[in-house]
């Protein structure tokens, strides 16, 4: 009897999974069900790109016990994965709206539905959404640029111009740090603190070389 009613089971789950396959192969559904994985997508994509950075950031650059840490870890990698997929949603939803309702996909499209998104879901100023921004900012002018030769509007230039971007950037962030360090975002002031101020301090090889700060009284 048991194990019939296993096997009645089985049975029931490979026929249950045929006919969620069929489905996904469903063209009148393609769109609905891709809105769906994207939001599956984000929220995987956001885990693996937040939980090793919070990791490292949080063991370097922050005190308390492990527990403590853990608990800032998995709060940052939950925040990261939940925003990413609800944007994803977001915007797959709304670009699919807009092609139904004008009957196809058009450039204005893309920028529209992510406006809104990005409105919604990283309009709150927290430390998690002003790092995406920040990182998706600076691809964005490296990609403008590129697209502005591209299409004419400034000349391709005879040399490389990353040296000159590299100096003007290492210049104006060291700058930055040292005389207005406020208007720079708390993990950047954190590592650059690591960097050039911890550099500065020491009372023995102990932590000359093996830590950066001594934990004794001595």
């Amino acid at each position: 009897m048991a194990g019939g009613a296993m096997a009645g089971g089985g049975d029931s789950f490979r026929a249950l999974l045929r006919a969620a396959n069929a489905l996904l192969q469903q063209r009148r559904y393609h769109a609905a069900l891709a809105v769906i994985k994207g939001f599956r997508n984000g929220a995987v994509y956001g885990a693996k790109i937040r939980a090793p950075h919070a990791l490292v950031m949080t063991f370097l650059f922050k005190s308390g016990s492990l527990r403590e840490k853990l608990k800032s870890i998995a709060q940052a990698t939950y925040a990261h994965s939940r925003n990413l997929a609800y944007f994803v949603f977001t915007y797959k939803g709304l670009l699919a709206a807009q092609s139904r309702l004008q009957g196809k996909k058009i450039p204005f499209h893309s920028f529209l539905a992510a406006c809104i998104g990005g409105w919604l879901v990283f309009g709150d100023n927290n430390p998690i959404n002003s790092q995406i921004i920040m990182y998706l900012l600076s691809r964005i002018l490296f990609g403008l640029s590129r697209l502005a030769v591209e299409k004419g509007y400034i000349p391709q230039p005879r040399q490389d111009p990353f040296p000159l971007v590299a100096a003007l950037v290492w210049g104006t962030v060291l700058w930055l740090f040292e005389y207005h360090r406020q208007t720079l975002q708390p993990s950047l002031q954190a590592s650059m603190t690591y960097l050039y101020e911890d550099s500065e301090v020491w009372h023995d090889l102990s932590d000359f070389l093996v830590y950066n700060k001594r934990t004794d009284s001595k």
